[in-house]
């Protein structure tokens, strides 16, 4: 694992960029609006429809406001195919990569490969941080650097949608992410490294990091409350499986 996050490097210039303009960020977006943007992602007459922004995200431009990509990126959660715990298409395609990711240098046939693998995962979950990264990675060693600084915009826009969704020190201020993964690519992107999870009842995620300054926190809360809630939605008997667990300790 630690190998595939050292492809994030090619975009830490970015991330520094996140931390930077974290506070303008948190100032005009703030907190998502999770049931305004529930309403608007399916309404096919809002400027917000999901997959209005979906074509928008996919095309090589960067005309896309910071509000739209925060109702994109979370009205992810809205979709009738989504799942928080979804694996990745093609694995036998992941598993002929993974030598790939290891390796320090790679061939112009490994970053074709890469590339290809990364546009179809995106193609299937475009708010995929780490193959985003990977695809960013590609375009720069092939030097297409107009790509390149496209698709950065778009990484950068969602690492500020979930700067802006609060700061994490505690509970009350916990991030919010649509996928338990990108509470450590989140952090690895801003140049931190995630180091172990824990759960915080009854609805985070606590995640510490390697720090060198102990004036920093040891980690980050991440809010997992609406993930859960449409992850139980799509999957009822797990919920009735775990509120039976519940019952069974008390």
């Amino acid at each position: 694992m630690k190998k595939i996050l050292a492809l994030f490097i090619s975009v830490l210039v970015f991330a520094s960029a996140a931390s930077a303009a974290k506070v303008t960020a948190r100032q005009q977006l703030g907190r998502p609006d999770l049931a305004a943007i529930a309403r608007e992602s399916v309404d096919e007459s809002s400027k917000f429809f999901y997959p209005t922004l979906y074509n928008k995200f996919m095309k090589n431009d960067t005309t896309m406001t910071p509000e739209e990509f925060q109702y994109f990126y979370y009205g992810t959660m809205f979709q009738e195919d989504y799942d928080p715990y979804r694996e990745a298409p093609n694995p036998a395609l992941l598993q002929e990569l993974l030598p790939i990711y290891a390796k320090e240098k790679r061939t112009r046939n490994d970053r074709e490969k890469m590339l290809a693998y990364a546009e179809q995962v995106i193609e299937d979950n475009p708010v995929d941080l780490r193959q985003l990264t990977n695809r960013i990675y590609v375009y720069e060693q092939n030097r297409k650097y107009d790509l390149a600084r496209i698709w950065q915009y778009k990484l950068n826009h969602l690492l500020l949608v979930i700067a802006a969704s609060g700061t994490g020190v505690d509970s009350e201020n916990a991030f919010i992410v649509v996928y338990p993964q990108h509470e450590y690519d989140f952090l690895n992107l801003s140049g931190m490294t995630a180091s172990s999870q824990r759960f915080e009842p009854p609805h985070y995620d606590f995640i510490t990091v390697n720090r060198t300054d102990t004036r920093k926190p040891e980690g980050y809360f991440f809010d997992i409350s609406e993930l859960l809630n449409q992850y139980f939605i799509k999957h009822p008997s797990e919920l009735k499986q775990a509120s039976g667990s519940k019952g069974a300790d008390m």
